[in-house]
């Protein structure tokens, strides 16, 4: 495996995989783990869980320039991961065993109560764009639940990957707890099938999180995917278009363009759609791009050149079907994966801005009558992750809401996770949740217990 900055191009390091007996030796480890660690208290547990967030901030900017190198977000954008996966940990620390305490239910049995037991260890497929925030949130509530924890991470990353493992060691939890597969995505079938394995989680793209849930289905061993989105951001004719403008900018370059529930299709009632897009080209016309290590840079580097191309791909396709580009729109000269903050107007469905999902930081502003065509043009998408709507009327806003096909809606705000709400998606965004009290339930047996 090679680690490649994406700003420079340069190799950073080359990693040696596991072969397929250290794999097993790392499955048995689990394995072995697991019978011990579901026996431990939650009090202690917690203590572990604190433990990690306390290393993550010791560390913090020492994880935050890893995770900058490796896959080219923002220095600042790092250091604000590390901070928010402390905070996930503590959530969990605090709350986990509150989520997990056996429910007392009236039925004809003296006693009947809901338990949640641990299921053993969980793989961890994770990808290369939030390489910290996207284990952390799988592993806090997986490792307090009584489950042990193993990575899959992208091939891109080794070096946050083994950083994650030393985080948990260095908290002081045993041994075997939560272990790195250095491993291709060629090896991962492999390790589903293994007997050891009890469940599965993915984040990822489309094809990754079919091939997993297949392996996963043949294998009868439950999985949780969160997949790709298209999120719509739907501007109604009284909402505040400098305020919305300006999140509209943030809300799509967020992690370079990089992150699944960035804001991709920009849908605008007619009455306030020039206005709109003045004001969001001016916003996003503003974002400087340039090194991630400095910060004065809004924008950094594609983590890789290869996602570069198909990025511009998706422009140029766009484009050629009637889309007009009225900002950026070229891969930057000069080293590095760079692409700056692009603009398509008069997008329409059949497009690929509008069809596919644009993992970088290309807009779509798409124009709609009024709000019943809004909420249609945003449903007109094989994704349903997160949306955001912008309306002075809460009241409407919440009553459309409830029309939007998606796993979250933020009105007038930005969509972002949050540990103390759940996270997922419908549709090909996947199926399962993240975080929260429905997070940490996710992977365990609920079990009845009847009592005569």
């Amino acid at each position: 495996m090679r680690s490649v900055n994406p700003a420079t191009g340069e190799t950073i390091r080359d990693y040696p995989e596991h072969g397929p007996g250290e794999v097993k030796a790392i499955l048995a480890r689990a394995l072995d783990a697991f019978h011990a660690w579901r026996g431990v208290p939650f009090a202690e547990r917690r203590a572990l869980m604190r433990g990690a967030a306390a290393e993550l901030r010791r560390h913090q900017e020492d994880y935050a320039r890893l995770m900058t190198a490796e896959m080219g977000k923002t220095f600042a954008a790092a250091k604000a991961e590390a901070e928010k996966c402390a905070l996930c940990c503590e959530f969990y620390a605090d709350h986990g065993e509150a989520f997990l305490a056996p429910e007392a239910v009236a039925t004809d049995a003296s006693r009947s109560l809901i338990r949640y037991d641990p299921l053993g260890p969980v793989l961890a497929v994770m990808p290369w764009n939030f390489p910290f925030w996207q284990v952390f949130r799988f592993a806090a509530p997986a490792l307090m639940a009584g489950n042990v924890a193993l990575l899959k991470h992208a091939s891109n990353v080794p070096g946050c990957a083994l950083a994650i493992e030393a985080i948990f060691k260095e908290a002081g939890f045993p041994l075997g707890c939560f272990q790195t597969l250095m491993i291709g995505s060629g090896a991962v079938d492999a390790v589903i099938a293994d007997p050891a394995v009890k469940a599965v989680t993915l984040t990822g793209s489309e094809p990754a999180g079919m091939a997993v849930a297949a392996a996963a289905g043949r294998a009868l061993k439950k999985t949780v995917l969160e997949l790709g989105g298209s999120d719509p951001f739907i501007i109604l004719e009284d909402a505040d278009i400098q305020a919305a403008a300006r999140t509209a900018a943030q809300a799509r370059c967020i992690n370079n363009g990089q992150s699944c529930i960035a804001a991709k299709r920009f849908i605008v009632v007619e009455p306030v759609a020039e206005a709109f897009e003045q004001a969001f080209l001016a916003a996003m016309g503003a974002l400087r791009v340039g090194d991630p290590m400095d910060p004065a840079t809004d924008v950094g580097p594609m983590a890789r050149v290869d996602l570069r191309r198909e990025l511009h791909d998706q422009v140029e396709r766009s484009a050629a079907a009637g889309a007009v580009l009225r900002l950026g729109g070229k891969p930057m000269e000069g080293e590095g994966a760079f692409y700056p903050p692009t603009v398509l107007t008069g997008v329409k469905p059949g497009m690929a801005a509008f069809d596919e999902e644009t993992f970088g930081p290309v807009a779509a502003v798409i124009r709609a009558k009024d709000a019943g065509e809004a909420v249609s043009l945003a449903n007109r998408s094989p994704f349903g992750l997160g949306a955001s709507l912008w309306t002075k009327d809460l009241r409407r806003g919440e009553a459309l809401a409830t029309q939007i096909e998606s796993g979250s809606v933020f009105i007038n705000g930005m969509v972002k996770s949050d540990p103390r709400l759940p996270f997922g998606g419908v549709k090909r965004s996947g199926y399962g949740r993240e975080l929260s009290a429905f997070g940490i339930r996710e992977f365990v047996n609920i079990k009845t217990v009847w009592i005569a």
